[in-house]
């Protein structure tokens, strides 16, 4: 009886054993294994046995990307002005022997170098410079902090300078130097805004007395062109009232022709040729004693115009 009792029980510490040395390594995860206090392997997602009081897992490594953020250090900048800059680091396991190993505690090593780096750099900037300049900052430390960490099994993805801290009264000159900033550009603006106002409006008069010029320009060629038309429909009218008066001469005269002329009518044109003589600009007029005899002259004169015919 006590024999089986004592199988029992080294069965049960066997398997107690068995289960304090199974391992179930998660996605993403790494264990580091000694054996007999030297590196043995690397264990990676999956099941895995140790075996009890030879192995040991030294220590338990994440693969995925990791940040952490650093307290601000204090900096001195080229032209001695002291701030606080804080940094945040992204950063990768890419080998669990040498992150086991190669460093005592690698995050405060990583910490210190980023603050002795980032002072380096500090230092060979001015204030404007290292306000305007930070995506080359974050640029350089990343490149200087990956380099000196490949030896630990880390690799840093990302550098950022999360904030800039200068002291209260750079501050202050700064808010001031932005506000002078700010109302210099609403002056430049104001006066751009005029200036462009005023060249809108002479703009404006000048279009207005271009029109003005064009419009009274078309109204002299239209009076101009009236005027010419009434010149010469009042030629047309003269010249028509002159044809008129030769059309009703030659047919009075034509009438004269065809029609024996008598006494009374050659009287009658003998009066109407003195009133004519009378309207010119003679001083003195003859009127023949005879009219009489004058119209017997027209009638003879006016048979010898018949007999010529």
């Amino acid at each position: 009886m006590a024999i089986i009792i004592a199988i029992i029980v080294v069965l049960v510490v066997v398997a107690v054993l068995m289960i304090a040395n199974v391992h179930v390594v998660p996605q993403a995860h790494a264990y580091v294994v000694e054996r007999l206090g030297s590196y043995h392997t690397t264990w990676n997602n999956g099941l895995h046995i140790k075996i009890p009081f030879i192995d040991k897992v030294n220590k338990k490594v994440t693969l995925m990307e990791q940040v952490v953020d650093f307290p601000p250090q204090s900096v001195i900048t080229k032209d001695n002005v002291r701030m606080q800059i804080d940094t945040v680091v992204y950063y990768q396991i890419t080998d669990c022997k040498l992150y086991a190993y190669g460093v005592t505690n690698p995050i405060f090593a990583i910490e210190n170098l980023t603050a002795t780096t980032l002072r380096n750099m500090i230092g060979e900037l001015d204030l404007d410079g290292t306000l305007t300049s930070r995506d080359t900052i974050n640029t350089k430390m990343r490149a200087i902090l990956d380099q000196a960490t490949d030896a630990w099994g880390i690799k840093v993805n990302r550098v950022e300078l999360k904030n800039i801290i200068p002291p209260r009264e750079i501050q202050d000159a700064m808010e001031k130097q932005m506000k002078a900033e700010r109302e210099r550009r609403e002056a430049i603006l104001r006066a751009e805004g005029e200036k462009n106002s005023a060249i809108l409006v002479a703009e404006g008069r000048k279009q207005s007395a271009i029109l003005d010029a064009e419009a009274e320009k078309q109204a002299a060629i239209l009076r101009a062109e009236a005027q010419r038309e009434a010149r010469i429909r009042e030629a047309e009218g003269e010249a028509e009232a002159i044809l008129k008066v030769q059309e009703a001469t030659a047919a009075g005269l034509k009438m004269l022709n065809d029609v024996p002329p008598v006494k009374e009518v050659l009287t009658l044109k003998s009066f109407e040729a003195l009133a004519k003589v009378a309207d010119g600009k003679a001083t003195k007029i003859i009127i023949p004693s005879d009219l009489q005899g004058m119209a017997g002259l027209a009638t003879a004169f006016a048979e010898t115009v018949k007999e010529t015919k």
